[in-house]
C-alpha cells in the first residue's frame, strides 16, 4: 500500500480538497479519505485524472512535420499516405521501439496515461513475417513498459487495398496478413500485453476498405470479447468508393456486417450522415476523434454537436502524432465545432464548463474504448494522476472548473508538474524521468532514417 496526499483533486463527485488516496499493490486506488493520513506523501498542486489516448500510430511520430511541402497536384490524405508508406518501409524493429518510446514519453508529459496503439506495422521491410509474427507489437509494448505508459495493443487486420477485396499494393506489404497469420500476430501481442501490468488487448480491422464481410465475420467470431477499433468514413473518397462498391455508406454498411455495441470504437467517422450519427449513438459505440490529425490531413469535421446531443460517446486520440498534446486535442475538438456551428462553447453542456465537459466525456469514452474499466480518481481505478502546478500564471485567481478551462484554452504551456501512472511518478518537474536516454536513442534513429 502507498498513500498520496492531494491538495486538490477532480473526482467523479467533483472537486475535493485535502484528500488521501490509497494505492494498492496492483496500482489501483483502494480508498479515498479526507485529510492527510499519517505517512502519506504530499503531492502539491491540482490533481486531474490521467486521460486515455484512444488512437495512436506510434511510428508516425518519427515523420512529424515531414509532409508539409506542397506537391505539384492537389494534396490530400492520399498523398500524405504515400509518404507514410515510404517512411514505414525504412524502419527496423529497434527503430520502431525507439520512436514509440519517444512518442510515449511525450504522451505522458502531455497528460495522457494510457494509449490505444492501433498497430498495423507487422512484418519485415521486405513484407515477410518475422520469426515471431508479433515482433513489432512486442516492441510497442516494450516501449510502453519502459516509459510507464499504459497500453491497449490493437493489432490491425489489413488484407486489401480497397472495397470489394482489391489486392494490396506493394507499399502496404508490411501491413498485410491473412486470417491465419493475423491470429499468430494476436497470440504474441496478447501474451506480451498480459505480461505487462498495464497492458490490454483488442483487435482492429483496419477499415472496410481493407477487410471483406467474410473476414470481418471471422475476426469477430475468433475474438468475441474485448475492444474492436476500426477506421471509418474518414475521407469523402472513402464514402464515394463504398457507395460505388456496396450501395451503402461506410457506417451503415458496418452495421449491416456486424452488430455495433459498446465494444466498438469507430475512429474519425468524419463524414457520417444524420442516420449514421444516430446509429452510433444508439449502439453505445465510442467515436474516436483525433482533431489535430484530422485538421492536419484536411479530413473535414465530424458532427460532434449533433452526436453529443444524441448522448453519443467519444474520446480523443493523437493518431499520426504530428503533435502530442492532450490540451491541443481537447481545444481543437471544441474549436472545430465552433467553426461548424458558428457559436462558442459548442460542446459544453448548457451552464457547464467546456473543459469539465470535455475532460469527463473523453475520460469515460476513452476508458470504454480501451477496456480500462473504472476511470478517474476513484476507488477501483488505476492511480493515474496529472498534477498541474497551482502556482502557474494560467491559474492565477482561478479555482474549480476555471482551472480546467484555463489549462485547455489558456496560455498554460508548462503547467503539468507531475504525472503518476499506477501510483508511480513518471514525470517530474514537467519532464519524463527517462526523457534523456529515450530522446538520444530516437534522435540517432531519425538522423539515420530521415537525414541519411
Amino acid at each position: 500500500m502507498d498513500k498520496l496526499h492531494l491538495d486538490r483533486a477532480l473526482t467523479p463527485e467533483g472537486w475535493r480538497d485535502n484528500v488521501t488516496v490509497t494505492v494498492g499493490a496492483d496500482g489501483r486506488i483502494t480508498a479515498i479519505s479526507e485529510g492527510a493520513e499519517a505517512g502519506a506523501r504530499r503531492i502539491p498542486g491540482i490533481a486531474l485524472p490521467g486521460l486515455p489516448n484512444l488512437h495512436s500510430h506510434a511510428f508516425q511520430r518519427g515523420m512529424a512535420g515531414m509532409t508539409e511541402v506542397a506537391g505539384t497536384g492537389e494534396d490530400s490524405f492520399w498523398t500524405w499516405r504515400d509518404w507514410m508508406y515510404r517512411f514505414a518501409l525504412a524502419l527496423e524493429p529497434e527503430d520502431v521501439e525507439a520512436i514509440a518510446a519517444l512518442a510515449y514519453v511525450e504522451m505522458l508529459e502531455a497528460g495522457f496515461t494510457t494509449v490505444g496503439e492501433f498497430h498495423y506495422l507487422h512484418h519485415g521491410r521486405d513484407g515477410r513475417p518475422y520469426a515471431d509474427p508479433a515482433e513489432l507489437a512486442r516492441r510497442c509494448i516494450a516501449a510502453a513498459e519502459a516509459t510507464g505508459l499504459g497500453i491497449t495493443i490493437l493489432p490491425v487486420f489489413y488484407a486489401h487495398s480497397g472495397f470489394g477485396g482489391l489486392p494490396p499494393g506493394e507499399g502496404q506489404r508490411r501491413f498485410i496478413s491473412d486470417l491465419d497469420l493475423f491470429s499468430r500476430v494476436c497470440e504474441g501481442a496478447r501474451a506480451a500485453a498480459g505480461a505487462y501490468a498495464r497492458g490490454g488487448f483488442g483487435i482492429a480491422p483496419h477499415s472496410l476498405r481493407a477487410v471483406t464481410e467474410a473476414e470481418l465475420t471471422a475476426l469477430l467470431a475468433a475474438f468475441p470479447q474485448g475492444p474492436v477499433h476500426i477506421h471509418v468514413s474518414e475521407q469523402v473518397k472513402e464514402v464515394e468508393d463504398c457507395l460505388a462498391a456496396h450501395g451503402r455508406r461506410p457506417i451503415a454498411l458496418l452495421g449491416d456486417w456486424a452488430e455495433l455495441s459498446e465494444r466498438w470504437c469507430l475512429i474519425h467517422a468524419t463524414h457520417a450522415d444524420a442516420a449514421e450519427v444516430q446509429q452510433m449513438a444508439t449502439a453505445g459505440a465510442v467515436v474516436g476523434l483525433c482533431p489535430v490529425t484530422e485538421a492536419n490531413l484536411g479530413d473535414g469535421l465530424f458532427a460532434g454537436v449533433d452526436f453529443k446531443t444524441r448522448s453519443g460517446r467519444f474520446g480523443i486520440g493523437t493518431d499520426s502524432n504530428v503533435a502530442i498534446s492532450a490540451t491541443g486535442e481537447l481545444s481543437m475538438l471544441d474549436y472545430a465545432q465552433r467553426f461548424a456551428t458558428r457559436r462558442r462553447t459548442a460542446m459544453a453542456d448548457r451552464g457547464r464548463s467546456t473543459g469539465r465537459t470535455l475532460v469527463e466525456a473523453c475520460l469515460a469514452g476513452g476508458a470504454q474504448a480501451l477496456g480500462l474499466g473504472a476511470a478517474g480518481i476513484a476507488v477501483g481505478a488505476p492511480a493515474d494522476l496529472v498534477v498541474l502546478d497551482a502556482g502557474h500564471m494560467a491559474f492565477a485567481g482561478r479555482s474549480g472548473d476555471a482551472v480546467l478551462d484555463s489549462w485547455i484554452f489558456g496560455p498554460s504551456t508548462g503547467a503539468i508538474r507531475e504525472v503518476w501512472v499506477s501510483g508511480r511518478r513518471v514525470v517530474e518537474g514537467g519532464r519524463h524521468v527517462a526523457r534523456s536516454p529515450v530522446e538520444t536513442r530516437a534522435r540517432k534513429v531519425l538522423e539515420r532514417v530521415i537525414g541519411g
